[in-house]
């Protein structure tokens, strides 16, 4: 199995900086690749992406030196043992609340015996070319589990789920946190704001790295001044859709018209 080399990035305190993946094309991996992002999160959430898909974007991730994490739609063993026989080297659960999700995801996600993962010798194990048992013991090694807080049931709850041995890092969801405290989409609440403080205390008392969905450089100084190393600059749909609206109106600018 390949070595998970932002387990070892996260472990260093090393900068890392990654992006969703909703657009289900091998190219816009090797540009994420090639622009010196160190993972991505390929979305099964809210993306119409097929497992086919899913398996080539992985296999582009991987020639383009990005450790390839999958958001599954929801917590159920054939979806998070599929996306890892294809290769992801962890799963980011969406919404979660409460610790039983979690212990339920590391189930299907690892190997006895941390879990009861279905054996199989696929592209992950190289096809059976080295011994299975080895693998195993490689993979339960290299597999991260990120729960996303997305409400503040999942904040008031966070220090138990957290508590979970398999918890690689904690990723926050504060758009749809912003919605479960009455201010959807105002991420810059006071609310809002407040309950990711909690959360990241949580997560360093806990001893769990914590990831923030940046949303400008002065959110990003913030988060670093507080310790933080991980940083999920958003998805590819809405980067690439800004640097198209704002090469348009540059241009448009520059020749007198809107």
């Amino acid at each position: 199995m390949r070595v998970n080399t932002l387990k070892d990035k996260i472990a260093r305190k090393q900068d890392v900086f990654g992006l969703f993946v909703s657009i289900p094309h091998p190219v816009i991996l090797e540009m994420i690749g090639h622009a010196g992002y160190d993972f991505v999160i390929i979305d099964l959430e809210h993306a119409a992406t097929s497992m086919e898909s899913v398996e080539e974007l992985i296999r582009t991730a991987e020639l383009a030196e990005l450790t390839p994490l999958v958001r599954i739609s929801k917590v159920e063993r054939a979806e998070i043992l599929k996306v890892l026989d294809c290769g992801a080297q962890g799963i980011v659960i969406p919404h979660v609340e409460t610790l039983a999700q979690v212990k339920e995801a590391a189930h299907h996600a690892f190997y006895h015996p941390l879990g009861m993962r279905s054996l199989n010798s696929g592209r992950p194990g190289v096809f059976g070319k080295f011994p299975l048992t080895d693998y195993i013991e490689e993979a339960n090694a290299q597999v991260m589990i990120v729960p996303m807080i997305e409400s503040m049931k999942g904040v008031r709850q966070s220090s138990e789920i957290l508590s979970h041995p398999q918890v690689s890092f904690v990723l926050e969801g504060a758009a749809d946190l912003s919605q479960s405290l009455g201010v959807p989409w105002q991420t810059d609440h006071p609310d809002v704001r407040e309950a990711l403080k909690a959360l990241h205390e949580t997560a360093q008392q806990v001893g769990v790295p914590y990831a923030t969905v940046t949303r400008g450089i002065e959110d990003m100084t913030l988060w670093r001044e507080r310790g933080v190393h991980i940083y999920v600059l958003g998805d590819d749909r809405n980067t690439a859709f800004r640097a198209y609206a704002q090469k348009r109106n540059d241009y448009g600018s520059a020749g007198g018209s809107a």
